[in-house]
């Protein structure tokens, strides 16, 4: 079943680095934002990167990332999916990320995992030009990255 993207980007004019996964997760789409699922990683890595309380609500979330000049996104804006899982996508109907990098001073483009990092250089690249670093995703799916693990990894986001 078609599923549509229900959580707009985060981003203001001083955002210096974008952050895009690949689509939100059945929990995430439900609550109306990012990486809701408790087991995902993404929070309690973003926190310990820029050293500060892991958020819980989605204002705090939207503090944390705008005042450390994150921007985040995710590459899809519309697919057929199974669940949460980034191994069913199809039909694939990318975002706009122009959008967010002609609004602000996007200095860097991470994904967060190898699906992610797929469909941008398959659909996005190509348009932006601007290429991408991957980063080991966050979700749980990912057992083989430890928290420590991902926290080193992700904390070349802080530039």
């Amino acid at each position: 079943m078609k599923q549509l993207h229900n959580i707009p980007p985060i981003y203001d004019e001083n955002s210096r680095v974008l952050i895009l996964g690949s689509f939100p997760s059945v929990m995430s789409r439900e609550q109306g934002f990012y990486y809701g699922h408790p087991q995902n990683r993404f929070w309690r890595v973003i926190s310990a990167v820029f050293g500060c309380e892991a958020p819980v609500t989605t204002e705090e979330k939207k503090a944390v990332l705008l005042s450390n000049s994150v921007a985040l996104w995710d590459v899809i804006a519309s697919c057929e999916i199974t669940g949460s899982s980034d191994s069913s996508i199809k039909n694939v109907v990318v975002n706009n990320v122009s959008e967010i990098l002609d609004a602000c001073k996007a200095e860097k483009i991470f994904v967060n995992g190898r699906t992610a990092e797929g469909l941008y250089k398959k659909y996005i690249l190509p348009v932006t030009g601007r290429p991408c670093v991957c980063l080991p995703s966050t979700s749980p799916a990912n057992a083989a990255w430890s928290l420590p693990e991902l926290i080193k990894e992700w904390s070349c986001i802080k530039i």
